[in-house]
């Protein structure tokens, strides 16, 4: 997902919009590819075959093919049924329709779902969780879900990043520049005619919030060389340089300093003993 602040008061349903047009907008984009690489390359370290995932905001389905790829179980849920269809027609044309359910089923309803075996792990990619103000009910929700020991992996947008931080400025746009830094939610433009509330969560927050529960082993940044979605057309026009940001993105993602000005934080938590 990839939101563009816009103040309009017009509020449609705004996943559903995009649906059709997503994997053309952001999946299948030279830079939604690269930013996919890095939480992939973590996604295979933490999820192993055989194991069974949870998947919120699962969008077009992407992630969960991947995972199915590997011999994992996958029940992929979003709250937007035009994105489940988008899933669902993927699945289908795929080999591994067996291993992956999709369900209509928001975030904020995870309550409503069949207790039975505990999941391995759960995942959350590209700014699901930033749609949402009360992560602590979404820890609550989710913490029966998930057997001890297992992992949580979220990708949420940062609360600064550089690039969009220096590409506004220069525009002189200093609030659009400076905008994750706010802590009420704000409206985020997802399609000309459709947009969501967004609110950007620093990783202390959703250490915090998560902590009842949830222990945070680890973090790294998606999105440090490699720009916003939103700047697609420098990655076509400076394919060599863009060739090259997206190696060091992967060499930078881990490191200290350097994860801290990236489009997105991708989060690792571990599931703690009751």
């Amino acid at each position: 997902m990839s939101v563009v602040a816009h103040h309009s008061l017009s509020i449609v349903e705004p996943f559903d919009a995009i649906a059709a047009s997503y994997d053309d907008i952001f999946t299948n984009s030279s830079i939604g590819r690269a930013q996919r690489e890095v939480v992939w390359e973590e996604m295979d370290r933490l999820f192993q075959p055989g194991q069974r995932i949870l998947e919120i905001n699962c969008g077009t389905g992407v992630d969960a093919c991947h995972l199915a790829r590997r011999g994992i179980r996958v029940l992929a849920c979003d709250s937007s049924p035009g994105m489940i269809d988008v899933a669902r027609r993927r699945l289908r044309a795929s080999r591994y329709e067996q291993l992956v359910e999709a369900r209509h089923q928001a975030i904020e309803h995870l309550a409503q779902l069949p207790r039975g075996e505990p999941f391995d792990g759960v995942l959350s990619n590209f700014g699901g969780l930033n749609c949402l103000g009360n992560l602590d009910r979404v820890a609550f929700d989710l913490a029966p879900l998930v057997k001890t020991g297992g992992r949580l992996l979220i990708c949420v947008f940062g609360i600064f990043c550089l690039w969009e931080t220096l590409w506004y400025s220069f525009r002189g746009d200093l609030g659009k520049a400076f905008r994750r830094l706010r802590a009420d939610r704000i409206l985020g433009r997802v399609s000309p005619a459709a947009q969501v509330l967004v609110r950007y969560h620093s990783v202390r927050s959703i250490r915090r919030a998560f902590s009842p529960y949830f222990k945070l082993k680890s973090w790294r940044g998606v999105g440090i060389a490699v720009p916003p979605s939103y700047l697609e057309t420098l990655a076509v026009r400076f394919p060599r340089l863009f060739r090259l940001g997206a190696r060091l993105d992967l060499l930078l993602a881990p490191c200290p300093g350097f994860r801290a000005l990236a489009d997105h934080a991708l989060l690792t938590l571990e599931r703690s003993r009751e």
